[in-house]
């Protein structure tokens, strides 16, 4: 709920009112624009602008007010005690009946210099110990603090602070395993044994290769830490027996080129997941703990044709799959862990679009518990029982079920080269109804990672005021398996441009909304292909909301000094490489800027983000500019009148890019 917020609701609400500028009517709205003087029409704009904000601050506060108690992740479970994080302070109250006391016992600005959220939480095996990770506001910087979990009356105190944390697990009660991360580079892992009053930090393993990442985890029945070291293209596992901590971490298979895998353990054998299905999709393999290489692994479950599985939980003996079909409608499948295999499928409701786990905490190996929802249909939690193979809602979501009804539509889209791309619609009225409907489409479409369709209150309100809600899943996302994302990265990027242009094009000729009321919003790397869509086909889009762009692709990767361009080759290329170099160039939002009307545009950038320098969003803006100038000469507009058009102004630290053809505001905010 902030200014950003506001202003991109703002501007899609203008779209629903179609006040935006019609091609058809420049000249004639140029010339009222400029009858009616810059001066005065600015003062108006901007209170109309203020008066239309603090509607739009005032509705949001109600939604989220409306959603307030809806289930989360923020409450875990130990042995002996219940916990509730709230961002910046957890609280615990002893296992019962009837009310309990409520002590708190870790609070983020315990630790010096005024450090910010909480990022992760750990409890160790018997609930003695506590480790939580803050985030430092605005900054990459993370600090993980250790706490001694007294009594329930007793004040708690930081017993240690570790600097740069990025990932933690606990061996046992005086053993932390734990990674740290430097320059957005993650290297090394150490351990800490907690002695008495004395601690002993030793390191385990260090990374020599800058294109991995190295993190640590835990299997699901605390059996083994692992460490987990992967780039774009491989992984290798490593693991440390939590009976014997300070054992020598053991590898379970040496990184090969192409070869991804994660592993879980249960009953001494290793299950494991990894990319040596059918088109080098996942699979689950299982092998001794006593020998764990590849020539071990013995095949126990392929998906079905037609669907990929997304993720595994590991019960007491059951295998719990998230899978998705070709419509990437959300499916749970289970199977016995012993012989002879048994393959049950649980169908999830049709809104479907998010499944949380919920992990943290003394974990129940007999059940798995994760929350259900969508964009527009709050969290539900669900519950399912390895002994009944059944799902239930458990009491906290009953009401949220009951919510005013929706409808959620599921398509697919011919690309340009023949392929059918999924796309996910939410709508209230009729599909036969939505000709006149507003509609804001969301893109990522990079690093196999699906879109983020997690409840937002902000995009409910968007549904309950007409708008049509569509979720493109383009290739060089995840939705679709390993060899979707490979069907987008590298030499194919331009393959997502072309599956976001089709999905458009399908939506306004099915009858959805048309250009003058489509907006396109994406954040981080899906900016380069909605930039380059702008580019492209600027006609299909009416309005473009991008936050914390990646715009400058080709100028990024040619800075070596950038802490991530040795790990970003393995999807967007290697410019050293003429082939790729030139493939990168051909679809590179800020290097594709000509003189043509581009779509309304809100920017935001941020100044400390060191992950998309924001001097490239600053260059696309500055090109932005010098097209539209361009463009304005060429339709033969006056020069006192295009300096009344595109305007550039700085405010402290924001900076605004305006015009009335192409209406572009960069908003440079120093938080990430």
């Amino acid at each position: 709920m902030n200014l950003i917020i506001s202003s991109s609701l703002l501007l899609m609400r203008l779209l629903s009112r179609n006040v935006t500028l019609r091609r058809a009517n420049i000249q004639t709205i140029l010339s009222r624009l400029y009858s009616e003087g810059p001066t005065e029409l600015s003062k108006a704009q901007l209170q109309k602008f203020k008066s239309q904000e603090q509607r739009f601050k005032r509705r949001l506060h109600s939604v989220h007010r409306k959603f307030a108690d809806v289930p989360d992740n923020s409450e875990f479970q130990g042995q002996h005690h219940v916990y509730l994080e709230d961002g910046k302070r957890i609280y615990r109250s002893t296992l019962g009946h009837g009310k309990q006391e409520t002590v708190e016992v870790f609070n983020a600005d315990w630790g010096e210099g005024g450090y910010g959220s909480i990022q992760r939480v750990r409890l160790s095996p018997t609930e003695t110990m506590l480790a939580a990770t803050v985030k430092k506001d605005h900054h990459e910087k993370t600090r993980c603090m250790l706490i001694r979990l007294n009594g329930v009356s007793c004040t708690q105190r930081v017993m240690l602070v570790l600097d740069n944390v990025l990932s933690f697990e606990w061996a046992t009660d005086d053993v932390l395993f734990y990674s740290t991360q430097e320059s957005l580079r993650s290297l090394h892992v150490f351990r800490l044994h907690l002695i008495d009053s004395a601690v002993q930090t030793t390191l385990v393993y260090e990374e020599k290769d800058p294109k991995f990442f190295v993190e640590v985890s835990r299997s699901r029945d605390q059996r083994l830490v692992t460490i987990n070291c992967s780039s774009k293209t491989s992984s290798e596992v490593w693991f440390v027996d939590s009976k014997s901590p300070f054992s020598f971490p053991s590898l379970t298979q040496s990184r090969q080129p192409g070869l991804l895998y994660h592993v879980e353990h249960s009953d001494n054998s290793l299950f494991i997941l990894a990319n040596t299905g059918p088109d080098q999709e996942y699979q689950l393999l299982r092998a001794s703990l006593a020998s764990p290489s590849m020539p071990h692994w013995v095949p126990v479950f392929s998906a079905v044709p037609g669907t990929v599985i997304k993720d595994l939980e590991l019960l007491q003996d059951h295998c719990v799959f998230t899978v998705k079909d070709s419509h990437c409608r959300l499916q749970i499948q289970t199977l016995t862990t012993k012989e002879p295999y048994q393959l049950n499928t649980l169908q999830l409701p049709q809104w479907a679009c998010d499944l949380s786990p919920q992990r943290v905490g003394t974990v129940d190996r007999g059940s798995f518990s994760f929350l259900l929802s969508s964009p527009v249909h709050p969290p539900v939690r669900y519950l399912y029982s390895s002994k009944g193979q059944k799902l239930s809602i458990t009491e906290d979501s009953i009401k949220h079920i009951s919510i005013p009804e929706f409808n959620t539509t599921r398509l697919q889209a011919t690309s340009h080269d023949g392929t059918m791309v999924p796309l996910t619609l939410f709508h209230m009225p009729a599909f036969s109804e939505l000709c006149k409907a507003p509609l804001l489409l969301h893109v990522y479409g990079a690093y196999g990672v699906d879109l983020n369709m997690t409840f937002s209150p902000e995009k409910r309100m968007m549904l309950e005021d007409g708008w049509t809600l569509a979720y493109c899943h383009v290739r060089g996302g995840g939705e679709r398996g390993l060899s979707w994302h490979r069907a987008g990265s590298v030499l194919q990027k331009q393959r997502g441009v072309e599956d976001l242009a089709a999905c458009i094009q399908t939506l306004h000729r099915l009858g959805v909304s048309g250009p003058d009321l489509t907006a396109l919003t994406a954040r981080s790397a899906g900016a380069i292909l909605a930039g380059a869509l702008c580019n492209q086909n600027p006609q299909l889009i009416r309005a473009l909301i991008l936050q914390a762009p990646f715009l400058d692709v080709l100028g990024t990767m040619q800075d070596t000094s950038l802490p991530l361009t040795l790990e970003e080759k393995g999807e967007w290329g290697d410019p050293l490489i003429r082939e790729h170099r030139d493939n990168i160039a051909s679809y590179c939002p800020c290097h594709n800027i000509q003189p043509q009307l581009y779509p309304s545009m809100l920017i935001t950038a941020y100044s400390e983000d060191h992950r998309v320098p924001v001097s490239g969003v600053i260059k696309f803006v500055e090109r932005l500019k010098k097209a539209i100038q361009m463009c304005t000469t060429q339709v033969d507009i006056n020069a006192s009148l295009q300096r009344d058009l595109i305007t550039v102004g700085k405010q402290g630290s924001q900076v605004h890019l305006r015009s009335s053809l192409s209406s572009a505001t960069l908003f440079q905010e120093r938080s990430l």
